[in-house]
């Protein structure tokens, strides 16, 4: 098990009813603190479908934290089942429990409020996500969302509260300070503070994956970030227009993702091992595909921090 009544550290939460306490294992370590106040949160209440999030807001203080446990072969259930019983336990109503590929994987991820890496790690492929309130649903006095994500040798966990009363300040980990330290351009500032970003300027040939010269400052500046903090993996993604079918358009878009890897392997040596490449075709636009400026804009390769080694 992973939580063990010796062996626990209690996460304080301030909320309308007092203070809640969260259990989790001793070893798990803080990674990053970010509280904000008076805010607003949107809680996810339904999985990513049709190109929507249904989301609740409320308004107050929002605490948000990231932890992270050194263990091997955890389930993201193992992780965030303990802390779904609390929050039961404490007479909170469990509204959406979800796994990666119900809670709709990629689209999910980035439509929810999730602390940048590498103190918060998602694994696309392996997370879990609960969002628990107090009071009706159409007007909850507390709102807590708990993200677990494991990789082979550790895990994470990300919470979210908000609805609380009371004083709130901003301190920020001391491992997340040499992150913040590379964000001297918008590509660096966009992976620190967002966990994401667009390569701008690739010039591919048409229905092909052929890479020219044209984004080369992007690589460049991706490759200068890598550099610098050489314990971070990252995924390249690559996205379609919505012109052809749905397993053209993902192997076209893979294939250009992986045109990137080699040329920032091989131009710019950046170590294979600190870069994943997928495509996710026409299933993530970030415009209309029913004007020509919306398909360029859908047609592109982004960059996600993935995790810290």
């Amino acid at each position: 098990m992973i939580v063990r009544a010796t062996a626990l550290v209690w996460l304080a939460l301030v909320s309308q009813a007092g203070a809640l306490e969260l259990a989790l294992p001793q070893a798990a370590r803080l990674t990053v603190e970010r509280n904000t106040g008076p805010d607003s949160y949107s809680a996810p209440i339904n999985p990513f479908e049709n190109g929507t999030l249904e989301t609740v807001t409320i308004e107050g203080d929002v605490a948000r934290s990231a932890w992270k446990l050194e263990a091997a072969g955890l389930t993201p259930l193992q992780v965030l089942r303990p802390l779904r019983s609390q929050l039961v336990a404490e007479g909170y109503e469990v509204v959406l429990d979800c796994t990666a590929p119900v809670c709709g994987g990629f689209d999910f991820r980035f439509a929810t409020e999730t602390l940048p890496g590498p103190n918060m790690y998602v694994n696309i492929r392996a997370y879990q996500f609960i969002t628990a309130v107090q009071g009706p649903l159409s007007a909850p006095t507390s709102v807590v969302t708990v993200l677990a994500s494991t990789a082979p040798t550790s895990a994470y966990v990300q919470i979210i509260q908000a609805g609380s009363s009371g004083q709130s300040e901003t301190p920020i980990a001391d491992d997340q300070t040499p992150l913040l330290a590379a964000a001297e351009n918008d590509l660096a500032g966009a992976l620190v503070n967002q966990g994401h970003a667009v390569l701008s300027g690739l010039d591919f040939g048409s229905g092909t994956a052929t890479l020219g010269s044209a984004g080369d400052a992007a690589l460049e500046r991706l490759a200068a970030f890598l550099k610098e903090q050489p314990t971070v993996r990252i995924a390249l993604v690559g996205h379609t227009d919505s012109v052809g079918g749905l397993e053209p358009n993902i192997a076209l878009s893979r294939s250009r993702a992986v045109a990137v890897r080699d040329r920032l392997t091989q131009n710019y040596d950046i170590p294979p091992a600190q870069i994943e490449a997928q495509g996710m075709g026409y299933l993530s636009p970030v415009a209309s595909n029913l004007t020509a400026q919306g398909r360029e804009a859908n047609r592109r390769v982004e960059v996600i921090l993935l995790s810290q080694d």
